[in-house]
């Protein structure tokens, strides 16, 4: 099961002691799944951010990465709010769990494989709750990658695409994401209009 003292990876922990030093009022450990817990949908996303999830304890809390996916999942009435800024602001999703394929903040935002794998069985213990009918939400590569390690698949079997739909061994389904990230957003790669369309299809 998730456990927020989980010191498993050893670059990772020593990065999150170095960034609790520095920024005492920050969360800086393993980040908790956030959500309905019965939901139809699971988001899964990278990591938590510096200065988002990793601080405020919250998935895609308090960072620009938040912004779209909060606003699409308020337009779809799928959160009680368009915003995340806390983790106590009282915001509450409906249907939807959102967690990252790792839990932990990895310095430049850049996990490595084996960092990856460490988290592979929390993220497969979170699959395995859900009902079968609950369906997947990969934001991003890795996210998509990381789920298709938790079933133990060949990554080449399943190529990660904006807007793609797997049909997993298990009978669910698996949607791809670009990650909504700034980067992302800014440059258009992932306009709000491509966003709220696959969270749509993956919701419904």
């Amino acid at each position: 099961m998730f456990n927020r003292d989980c010191r498993d990876c050893p670059r990772l922990a020593t990065f999150l002691d170095t960034i609790k030093t520095k920024h005492s009022d920050y969360f800086a450990a393993p980040v908790p799944a956030f959500g309905d817990e019965h939901p139809t949908l699971l988001i899964i996303g990278l990591a938590p951010g510096m200065h988002g999830a990793n601080r405020t304890g919250r998935p895609f809390t308090g960072d620009y990465a938040g912004v779209l996916l909060y606003q699409t999942l308020f337009e779809l009435g799928l959160a009680s709010a368009p915003t995340s800024d806390s983790a106590d602001d009282n915001l509450i999703l409906h249907g939807v769990r959102i967690t990252n394929a790792v839990k932990c903040l990895p310095p430049q935002n850049k996990p490595e494989i084996s960092e990856i794998k460490n988290c592979t069985p929390y993220l497969k213990q979170e699959i395995d709750a859900l009902a079968s009918t609950c369906k997947l939400l990969a934001l991003g590569k890795i996210a998509h990658d990381a789920i298709l390690r938790a079933y133990e698949l060949k990554l080449s079997a399943f190529p990660f695409s904006h807007a793609a739909a797997h049909c997993l061994p298990d009978g669910r389904k698996l949607f791809d994401s670009y990650h909504c990230s700034r980067y992302n957003t800014q440059t258009r790669r992932l306009t709000a209009s491509m966003f709220y369309n696959i969270v749509k299809q993956a919701s419904t």
